[in-house]
């Protein structure tokens, strides 16, 4: 037995005073605005970037923003110490670090829901075991695992969105784990059983579009912190392949330039990264505030 589908009329009040409150909270706006960005550039920085990420200049290296190079060209971002465009590095990385936030997230937050419904519906040993794996992990520094592992598997795209995936199962595993306890007692539930519907239609069909809500404002702030562990994995040289730009690499790179007062090579993927993990945050913060029973029903 599944709830009803919400009318036409519900949903379309819903959109309402979902965008009602988007537009009257002027913070929210601004980090829609910002993501929005964040998300053009991903998907067409490659129409954008005036030269090739990769493509080295030696006689064009270290150029400050705005300057031109031997052939005409315009570096408005400046080059770094290989003479690469830091403006055409800087929107192919938006894509990289978007790609691991959002797909690590989607990994982490589908492993953690399913073992939280399992955890929580079922209860007993299954429980036990679900979240003593969960407590055995939560023991350990998160950065040290992922460093353990990516020393093992090796930098690259698949394995960073993995590592960091994984390890982000257990806070979806524990929040549906209590949600679950709290709903799997509820009439609808007893009555979805005296139907006789499957277990899968219990689950996922009854209960979890239940917990959704949380999930979201949850999943919101992940990828904030994932991005954010991408960029320090990717810093450290265990992130992504070299030839990959991204905006932690970026940061890397310009460790040994910085005394040399070449600033736009840390300054400009450091506000990238700033501004991202801020517009992510502000969003969840509206999310939290919009998805809360209490004040929709003031609304």
């Amino acid at each position: 037995m599944t709830q009803p589908v919400p009318p036409v009329s519900h949903r379309r009040r819903e959109f309402s005073r979902a965008f009602r409150s988007l537009v009257t909270s002027r913070w929210a706006l601004v980090g829609m605005l910002i993501l929005f960005v964040a998300c053009f550039v991903a998907v067409f920085g490659p129409l954008l970037a005036p030269f090739d990420p990769n493509r080295q200049n030696i006689m064009a290296r270290l150029l400050a923003p705005g300057s031109e190079g031997a052939n005409g060209a315009v570096y408005w971002l400046g080059s770094d110490h290989l003479g690469r465009d830091v403006f055409s590095r800087l929107l192919y990385g938006a894509r990289v670090s978007l790609l691991v936030g959002v797909a690590s997230i989607a990994v982490g937050g589908t492993l953690g829901t399913f073992l939280g419904l399992i955890s929580g519906y079922f209860g007993g040993w299954i429980d036990d075991v679900i979240m003593r794996l969960g407590d055995i992990q939560l023991a350990f520094p998160f950065i040290l695992l992922a460093i353990m592992f990516l020393v093992v598997l090796g930098p690259g795209l698949v394995n960073i969105i993995l590592v960091l995936g994984i390890g982000q199962w257990i806070t979806y595993a524990r929040i549906v784990r209590a949600q679950t306890l709290s709903l799997r007692e509820k009439e609808y539930v007893e009555a979805a059983r005296a139907m006789g519907d499957s277990l899968f239609s219990i689950l996922f069909r009854t209960i979890l579009p239940n917990i959704v809500a949380p999930l979201t404002v949850i999943a919101s702030f992940n990828v904030a912190s994932v991005i954010l562990s991408e960029a320090a994995l990717s810093f450290l040289g265990l992130g992504v392949p070299p030839d990959v730009p991204t905006w932690g690499s970026m940061l890397a790179e310009s460790r040994d330039h910085l005394l040399g007062n070449k600033w736009w090579l840390a300054v400009y993927p450091g506000l990238a990264i700033v501004f991202t993990v801020l517009a992510f945050n502000i969003i969840g913060d509206w999310l939290r505030d919009f998805l809360d029973p209490r004040l929709k029903e003031r609304s």
